[in-house]
């Protein structure tokens, strides 16, 4: 065997995570010898059985949120656009609460139960990110696990 096949099953046995790879410009690299990159998880509420944001090697995956306040048990009634700022701002606690900021956030992935919301989404989403936006999917649902929640957003960021 070659060195460097060596040296590339030595890298690949450390860099991988879960069975996935994850490469980006600027991530730190796995080298024979050097520290592994720590899981990171940012938990959610007590009981929760899934975390805020977990992140790993410089990568954050931030679970959904949805337009609800905080300690509040159901949604409001406010407006679609409303109930979408609510949700970006819980988005943006979460992502700061894991160490990053929007700026960093390079993947969107939007539910909504209307197509017809979509433009007012899109209106709060370039209030968020008014230039380089992330990389987004948008996807409409029959519903949400929240019941009457309108949207849920998801993003990929980095530290």
């Amino acid at each position: 065997m070659s060195q460097r096949a060596s040296d590339r099953r030595d890298f690949m046995r450390q860099a991988t995570c879960a069975g996935a790879v994850v490469a980006t410009a600027g991530a730190a690299t796995a080298v024979a010898g050097e520290a592994k990159p720590e899981r990171v998880v940012v938990p959610a509420r007590p009981g929760a059985p899934f975390s805020r944001a977990v992140g790993y090697g410089g990568i954050i995956h931030v679970a959904g949120v949805v337009g609800r306040k905080a300690g509040e048990q159901g949604m409001g009634t406010g407006s679609f656009e409303s109930e979408c700022r609510q949700a970006m701002e819980n988005l943006k606690a979460s992502v700061e609460a894991a160490g990053s900021s929007m700026g960093k956030v390079m993947k969107c992935g939007c539910f909504l139960t209307d197509v017809s919301d979509f433009p007012a989404m899109n209106k709060v989403f370039r209030e968020y990110f008014p230039s380089n936006p992330p990389a987004r999917s948008t996807v409409v649902v029959k519903q949400l696990v929240v019941p009457n929640a309108r949207l849920e957003i998801d993003c990929v960021t980095c530290v």
